[in-house]
């Protein structure tokens, strides 16, 4: 009994080593990952940016990118983010994508050659110390460094983790011959692989760490090659499933490329399945006659026969299987792009027909935030992007409702009209706090990521940003509300009242045009940007001066009523409130430019500061 006990708790503890070891190699890739991330900062940003302008652009990239920061799920994260936010279309998202089902195969190569042809615990352990004293030092680049290869050495020390603690089946021979049934039913032995491939793929969300289990296997003799590689297949289907995730809080664009990844990997599935037999057959001869590398299968033939080999003879076989698998991936990959990058604009008609755009609300009064969701935080060092896009978004919409207010002051008090418009703006001034508060949760979201220090600036920036466009909406519903005192105090505006009021609105209006101007391209504001809006602010300050001295003057002479004087200075008053806040953005912007880009500020632009 008690070695029955005993028995189930080794292999209780065995599983959970092994899951230990998955998650080692999981989490040196996310590390490997979000080092390059944070290296690359608002390059990689550019990069994806500014390098789709065409359908090869946009595959090229894919791949470039998918290679450094060594995951394709990563990559298609970052375009379903980027369309999301509107910096990317459908077609150009489509072609990105392609290419990151070439570029994830880049991580295949190093785990088939580095983990069979290099003894990597030779290596590990100086590159650890040499990492370590890096992520100690002050300088971010040299930070990230040192992440990126703390996350090379857990990644190696995951998979070398994963071999040992794999169940030894050598020791079972009744498994041997239930493997053996599988593996020789011809076609549908294709199929019950492909589908455990999709089905381990889809649990795990990462194919490269799929990549690592199978060819642990192989590597083993537990599986042929011919299996091994039906598994690498289902693998492209099941990594379809972060990108998914990641889309369902997004708006309909984010989920149509999303669904452009789903049907660019499944119909590539759907021709390559029946030619899978023709394809593995090329890559032996490729492997055999091209690179010399021998038979990938010997290793699986001789590990059933129970053939006696060498430690070298073994090493061989078994780097000769992982280049053939990893050159399975890649051509298979590469066929695949060769043949489906003709037809994108096919894949955008079939990805609109599928994923049908909601109606749009005409009044927009509706709250709904455009670009950010909650479940687009996969990278959040390039999700900054879509909070800077909301945040456009939320300064158009409150300046909407600046605009209600300038029509509010010359509508009839105590009408339908004016009735209908005042709610209005009230409806507004909720959505806008709403706004703030998603706005500024997404954005602690973000903080809560592994965000280098540019990049935590750049959000603390946003959050002040985020406040400030608040306090212009409560400003510009402060004077709705004036107007509503006023008519029920009984007092009147003259001409002249009417006359500077427009005239200071019309200034806040233009310094409100030129923040969005600023805050759409916040990260290449230029000093003259900065400096119009200083101007406006001097001449609101000015006029709102001009206008309390004269109120004095003309309610001294008669020309209307104290309480009116009161109502207006008040109205005056808080369009200038509004210029302060205005102007409290552009401080905001102005300091990011100072930390982030201090060769190009210049100095002490606010001249109120």
């Amino acid at each position: 009994m008690q070695r029955k006990i005993n028995k189930y708790m080794n292999t209780f503890v065995n599983l959970l080593s092994l899951l230990g070891a998955l998650a080692l190699f999981l989490y040196g890739m996310k590390i490997m990952s979000e080092g390059l991330e944070k290296f690359a900062g608002n390059k990689l940003r550019a990069i994806l940016a500014a390098m789709t302008r065409n359908r090869m652009m946009g595959v090229l990239t894919g791949i470039v990118v998918t290679a450094l920061i060594q995951s394709s799920s990563a990559t298609t994260v970052m375009v379903v983010s980027f369309v999301n936010a509107g910096l990317m279309n459908l077609v150009q998202a489509i072609g990105v994508i392609m290419g990151a089902n070439v570029g994830t195969t880049f991580t295949a190569w190093i785990v088939a050659i580095f983990g069979f042809k290099v003894n990597m615990g030779t290596v590990l352990m100086p590159l650890l110390a040499i990492a370590v004293p890096m992520m100690l030092m002050k300088k971010n680049k040299t930070k990230s460094i040192g992440e990126f290869l703390i996350g090379f050495v857990f990644l190696f020390m995951g998979l070398a983790s994963i071999s040992e603690y794999v169940p030894d089946l050598s020791k079972s021979p009744e498994i041997f011959e239930s493997l053996k049934a599988y593996t020789s039913m011809g076609f549908l032995s294709v199929l019950i692989f492909w589908a455990v491939g999709v089905v381990v793929t889809a649990v795990i969300q990462s194919s490269a760490a799929t990549f690592a289990i199978v060819l642990i296997l192989a590597s083993k003799g537990w599986v042929p090659f011919d299996m091994a590689c039906a598994m690498v297949l289902g693998s492209k289907i099941g990594t379809t499933i972060t990108p998914v995730l990641a889309s369902l809080g997004g708006n309909t664009a984010a989920k149509k490329a999303a669904a452009g990844h789903v049907l660019f990997n499944v119909l590539g599935a759907v021709w390559e399945l029946p030619c899978f037999f023709l394809v593995v057959k090329l890559i032996v001869w490729m492997n055999e006659s091209v690179f010399g590398m021998g038979d990938p299968d010997l290793l699986y033939q001789t590990s059933n026969s129970g053939t006696a080999v060498s430690e070298a003879q073994m090493a061989q076989m078994q780097f000769s299987m992982s280049f053939a698998m990893s050159m399975f991936h890649t051509v298979l990959a590469v066929i695949n792009l060769g043949v489906m990058i003709w037809f994108t604009k096919l894949y955008v008609k079939m990805v609109n027909f599928l994923v049908k755009s909601k109606k749009k609300n005409k009044d927009e009064e509706e709250f709904q935030l455009k670009y950010i969701s909650g479940g687009l935080l996969n990278a959040a060092e390039l999700n900054i992007m879509q909070a800077q896009r909301e945040t456009v978004v939320y300064a158009q919409r409150v300046e909407r409702m600046l605009g209600m207010v300038k029509t509010l002051v010359h509508t009839k008090t105590g009408t339908e009209e004016f009735n209908k418009l005042y709610t209005r703006i009230g409806k507004y001034e909720e959505i806008s706090d709403r706004m703030e508060i998603e706005i500024a949760n997404y954005l602690n979201k973000l903080v809560d990521g592994r965000l280098s220090l540019d990049a935590k600036w750049q959000v603390s920036t946003l959050l002040n940003i985020v406040s400030e466009i608040e306090s212009i909406a409560d400003s510009c519903n402060n004077i709705a509300k004036t107007l509503v005192r006023k008519e029920e105090a009984g007092a009147h505006f003259e001409k002249y009242n009417y006359n500077n009021i427009d005239i200071i609105l019309k200034y806040v209006s233009e310094a409100m045009s030129n923040m969005i101007t600023v805050l759409a391209d916040i990260d290449n504001v230029t000093n003259e940007d900065l400096l119009r809006n200083y101007d406006k602010e001097r001449e609101i300050n000015e006029f709102r001066n001009q206008c309390r001295t004269e109120n004095i003057e003309n309610i001294n002479q008669k020309l209307y009523p104290y309480s009116a004087g009161i109502f207006y200075m008040d109205i005056i008053g808080e369009a200038e409130k509004l210029g302060d806040y205005i102007v409290n953005v552009i401080d905001s912007v102005d300091e990011q430019v100072q930390r982030i880009a201090p060769e190009t500020h210049i100095q002490a632009l606010n001249p109120e500061k």
